[in-house]
């Protein structure tokens, strides 16, 4: 796996993903993806949440364009450990954290709002509509923020009053919802 872009472009990392409950976002589905959020979002001003974070490919991605504020989450202790380890041989231990929680425990409480949101739940999980109306619910995503949710062909969000627009990169799926503001 690879940074794609901003000042730890190139950088390469080796996360011992055959031994994880993970699917890591492709690198071109991921460098779309960013390409799309680049004309939507000013990275060095947001606040940001990666959630089921696996690997950490979306949260370097967001630390080496510049966000200054990025929390990580996910429940697997492998990945928690290793995205921490990662994150200091960034030195970007300033500007991230990684909490290891239930996805949802963690929403509960959370601190609102994020201006940028994006989730990698397990494809099969079963209340993913309850997840993005939770999200919207608790006013977690700033007015003009942006969620992004990843997801299989299975899945079709495009009657959510929030969702904004699908994008499709082989079998991976990214669905953009947004705040009243960002419509």
């Amino acid at each position: 796996m690879r940074i794609i872009a901003g000042k730890h472009r190139g950088r390469k990392y080796f996360p011992p993903v055959n031994r994880w409950p993970t699917r890591p976002t492709t690198d071109s589905a991921r460098e779309s993806l960013f390409n799309i959020l680049a004309n939507r979002l000013d990275f060095r001003e947001i606040r940001a949440l990666d959630l089921f974070g696996g690997t950490g490919s979306h949260s370097f991605e967001l630390l080496s364009r510049g966000c200054p504020d990025v929390t990580y989450v996910d429940r697997h202790p492998g990945c928690v450990q290793y995205v921490r380890e990662f994150s200091e041989k960034l030195g970007e231990t300033s500007t991230f954290r990684a909490v290891r929680e239930d996805v949802l425990r963690f929403l509960q409480r959370a601190y609102p709002p994020y201006h940028y949101i994006f989730a990698d739940p397990p494809y099969e999980r079963d209340d993913m509509q309850l997840f993005i109306d939770f999200i919207f619910r608790r006013k977690l995503l700033h007015p003009g923020g942006l969620l992004v949710v990843e997801h299989d062909a299975r899945r079709d969000f495009g009657q959510h009053p929030r969702f904004l627009e699908e994008r499709k990169y082989g079998q991976t799926r990214f669905s953009l919802f947004g705040a009243d503001e960002f419509r």
